[in-house]
């Protein structure tokens, strides 16, 4: 009897443990890697301190909240580009229910309307040197953009003033980066507005990492909402010098902390809405939703929702508010990077001018001069190319040559094709009349005596039909050959045929 009892035990135990096999926990359903990226020991401008720091403190942070965190300080060029390329290689094998996480903290540019992180090692001379030294924002962005994931995550302390004086015609701060125009499910963060530059705080951390480590904590917090509360707290602690702003194209919902945080479920109802609410919120629902409150809460709320409609319906309704002169170039600001995200997204002549012609004295119009005159030598090429396209057909117009004399009589040319041709005949052309057949014999009436006369000598085709093929053959010639020298030079087809006459 005690076998049978205890071969059940072992079965129940083993089932149980293949239960639990089969049954991954929510934890282990979402896998969590984090690359974080500290640029402090700058070679050729001071150091950031601060960057050191903020590495260190996300790093930490992160691998509470579950990611497995990839440290990589204080890279140059080389090194950052492997280290992404790893980090990449790692998403990849980790399966497509992976949150990928980028920190960065250290210098970033703005050049051409291009983002780079700036490695430890760049040395520029001038902002030719960037593209060649620096690594490319969207470059990061499509490595992993491109690899099957949950979610990508980007966080971008990186708005720090331009350290560096050969790129005195570098614009301020980041360019815009719309997540909705690449691959769905990442999210961006900037420690700043487009177009603004972050502080590095009077403290250990940034005023951006300060803030992110201290909210992102909180549990049960879905990620959008802790970013708006990332954005109010930063606007506090510098007295609304400086607003993070951040893009999102997720399509799952996302919690640093908290039971439901590896879900995985589509975004909640009520993120939804808001969401919604507030990319259809015009300056009219903003005045409403805004009327009667007072100043202070009126600045929360649209510092949160970070858009020009609410920016624009609090400076008009709060005129004599403290807070309306810093709202007012916020909103200037902004304005002139959503002008510039446009210009350099159409990238024509006619757009940089319609930038041009709002902001001239920006700190982005020498760019767009620089990128207008790309683009109107671009755009010159264009009707070369367009010119040199009739070639073909002149080619086409020559079927003879010179060296080859017709030895039967000339076939007439088809006026359609070359009707300039008719006009080159000879004014007084032989009396009798070339034809490409002879003319079908006469079948004689049964009575009537046909007398055959004896062929006449060969003596090929009659003046007129060799004078002709020789002047068609010369002109057409000539002229070809003058055409290939460019579309100015066809007119000496002309010339051609007066010498074939």
């Amino acid at each position: 009897m005690r076998r049978p009892v205890f071969r059940s035990l072992i079965l129940a135990s083993g089932l149980l443990a293949l239960t639990q096999m089969m049954t991954p926990t929510d934890a282990a359903a979402e896998a969590r890697l984090a690359l974080v990226i500290g640029q402090s020991a700058y070679r050729t401008v001071p150091e950031l301190p601060n960057a050191a720091n903020d590495a260190k403190g996300m790093a930490e942070m992160l691998g509470n909240a579950g990611f497995n965190v990839t440290a990589a300080p204080n890279l140059d060029q080389n090194a950052m580009r492997q280290a992404i390329s790893d980090f990449a290689g790692k998403v990849s094998a980790s399966g497509a229910d992976t949150v990928a996480l980028v920190f960065y903290a250290g210098h970033g540019l703005q050049i051409d309307g291009e983002n780079y992180l700036v490695p430890v090692d760049l040395d520029p001379k001038r902002e030719a040197d960037i593209p060649l030294q620096g690594v490319r924002l969207n470059d990061m962005l499509n490595t992993l953009g491109a690899l099957p994931t949950r979610a990508r995550i980007f966080m971008l302390d990186a708005c720090r003033n331009n350290p560096f004086p050969a790129l005195s015609g570098a614009g301020h701060g980041l360019a815009i980066v719309d997540t909705k125009a690449g691959a769905p499910g990442s999210f961006i963060s900037y420690s700043t507005s487009p177009g603004a530059e972050a502080e590095d705080g009077t403290g250990v951390d940034s005023p951006y990492t300060t803030a992110a480590l201290s909210v992102a904590k909180q549990p049960n917090i879905p990620i959008e909402e802790v970013f708006k509360r990332i954005r109010i707290s930063v606007a506090q602690s510098t007295d609304g010098r400086q607003i993070p702003w951040e893009s999102s194209s997720l399509t799952t919902d996302f919690k640093f902390f908290g039971a439901e945080s590896n879900s995985g479920q589509p975004p909640a109802s009520g993120a939804d809405s808001m969401a919604l609410a507030s990319a259809t919120r015009s300056v009219e629902d903003w005045r409403k939703e805004l009327q009667g409150k007072d100043a202070k809460v009126a600045y929360d709320l649209v510092i949160a929702d970070d858009t020009v409609p609410a920016y624009q319906a609090y400076v008009e309704l709060y005129t004599q508010a403290v807070y309306a002169p810093r709202l007012r170039t916020v909103l200037e600001r902004r304005r002139q990077m959503l002008a510039w995200d446009r210009a350099l997204a159409i990238n024509t002549r006619a757009s940089y001018e319609a930038y041009l012609v709002n902001w001239d004295n920006s700190d982005l119009a020498a760019t767009a001069r620089r990128l207008l005159l790309r683009v109107q030598n671009r755009n010159y090429v264009l009707p070369v190319v367009a010119a040199a396209v009739p070639a073909p057909v002149a080619v086409a117009l020559a079927p003879t040559c010179p060296c080859s004399t017709p030895t039967t009589p000339a076939t007439p040319i088809n006026p359609t094709v070359a009707p300039i041709i008719k006009k080159r005949v000879d004014d007084t052309p032989p009396k009798r009349k070339v034809v490409d057949t002879p003319p079908k014999s006469r079948k004689p009436p049964p009575d009537e005596v046909v007398e055959h006369a004896p062929p006449p000598q060969d003596r090929g085709p009659p003046p007129g039909a060799i004078m002709q093929g020789i002047g068609i053959g010369i002109g057409i010639g000539m002229g070809m050959g003058g055409g290939g020298r460019g579309g100015g030079e066809m007119n000496h087809g002309g010339e051609g045929y007066h010498r074939g006459y």
